[in-house]
């Protein structure tokens, strides 16, 4: 199964239209979103076409197709906007035998894991800062911020495609970082 993953989206227009593009260009069954989709935050600066109402509307048009976590900047109100569940802290994809655990990394991050068992996926977002990388037996993947990145990374966005989950950038797509998950 083939998976695109967001995170930080944190209101720009301008981004959510860049990562539909990518979505519906990738041919993924769905868009995994990792939380901080419409709000900035008062740590970061207004992103580049700020515009949440829009996003939430953009974001709406593949519902359907979305399963998402909430952010540290996510909020009820925010919810009512969207009409896909954003309000759980984490979620679980089960892909054969092995999970993917979802979650944006302000409650659970690597410092800070939930149970999980050797072979396991941590996915995360929150720190803006892409991670594809093996420790101690589990899979750490961070996509980075599409709208917001740091550390001197571009934009981002992640796929897992045919068991190798990689950090893309979204202006031409090129790999930053990559790791085989699955045999």
């Amino acid at each position: 199964m083939k998976l695109m993953f967001a995170s930080d989206i944190h209101g720009s227009l301008a981004a959510t239209e860049a990562v539909l593009t990518r979505f519906e260009q990738s041919g993924a069954r769905w868009l995994v979103l990792v939380g901080d989709l419409l709000y900035h935050g008062p740590r970061n600066a207004l992103p580049d076409s700020y515009n949440p109402a829009a996003v939430a509307e953009r974001l709406n048009q593949v519902a359907s197709r979305a399963i998402a976590v909430r952010g540290n900047c996510d909020s009820e109100v925010d919810q009512m906007l969207l009409n896909f569940p954003i309000t759980a802290a984490w979620q679980q994809i089960l892909l054969g035998e092995q999970r993917l655990f979802l979650t944006h990394g302000h409650l659970y991050n690597p410092d800070n894991l939930p149970p999980l068992e050797p072979g396991d996926v941590f996915i995360s977002g929150h720190t803006h800062i892409p991670v594809a990388e093996k420790r101690d037996g589990l899979f750490f993947f961070n996509p980075g911020s599409v709208s917001i990145p740091k550390g001197g990374f571009a934009a981002s966005y992640g796929m897992l495609d045919e068991g190798v989950l990689s950090v893309r950038t979204l202006k031409d797509d090129a790999v930053i970082a990559q790791i085989r998950i699955s045999p």
